[in-house]
């Protein structure tokens, strides 16, 4: 059973992703300590509100150098919700502009639909190849956001896999939904409220941490 940690930077109801995860097949310890983050076989980073706010939370325990070293390693990540969005070199909330922790190129901007915060239900296209979305392709994800990566930057030579981006919509604005790139995996939706098509998310990634 692999060993998995729920980041605890303050970022909302954290102990629904700790029971998904569990009930997705690992051992879910739910802590902001450093060195059991950066030895456990997963770590998943969840993250509910805004953008400033949960950047501050991350670096307030190093969350920012953790992420950092974890994938260094080639050790793997889950960013969940915002806990995806703070992957990115920043977001713009109100007109401010907060640095992320860059592990993408690319802005975290609000969503240009009549309809704002995206809150529901939604499908997504997944790209051939995924391992993420491996069953679920044709299912449906819980959403509920105001900000999203409306673009994908990153640009990788030929000796790079290039990362697996999936797409979703909402009110005619296209954003990121989910990305698989090397050990780094994350979500716009938020898997542990997903259901099945959910749970089965969540045990793809953590049968690779096996």
């Amino acid at each position: 059973m692999p060993d998995v940690v729920v980041l605890d930077y303050g970022s909302g109801n954290v102990r629904s992703v700790v029971r998904a995860v569990e009930r997705a097949g690992a051992s879910v310890t739910l802590t902001a300590d450093f060195d059991t983050a950066l030895a456990a076989d997963g770590l998943v980073v969840p993250g509910v509100g805004a953008y400033a706010a949960c950047m501050a939370g991350l670096r307030a325990i190093k969350g920012e150098r953790i992420i950092g070293r974890r994938l260094a390693g080639g050790r793997p990540v889950l960013g969940i919700c915002v806990g995806m969005q703070i992957l990115f070199a920043g977001g713009v909330e109100h007109g401010v502009e907060t640095d992320g922790c860059d592990e993408w190129p690319g802005l975290v901007t609000r969503l240009e639909a009549d309809v704002v915060p995206h809150m529901g239900w939604n499908t997504v296209e997944a790209p051939t190849g995924t391992r993420l979305f491996a069953g679920a392709e044709d299912e449906r994800f819980y959403f509920v956001h105001s900000y999203a990566a409306r673009s994908w930057d990153l640009v990788t030579n030929d000796r790079t896999a290039a990362p697996l981006v999936t797409w979703s919509e909402h009110g005619g604005d296209r954003f990121v939904a989910a990305v698989e790139n090397g050990p780094l995996w994350a979500t716009q939706f938020h898997p542990e409220k997903s259901g099945d098509a959910g749970a089965k998310l969540l045990r793809n990634w953590v049968e690779t941490l096996a």
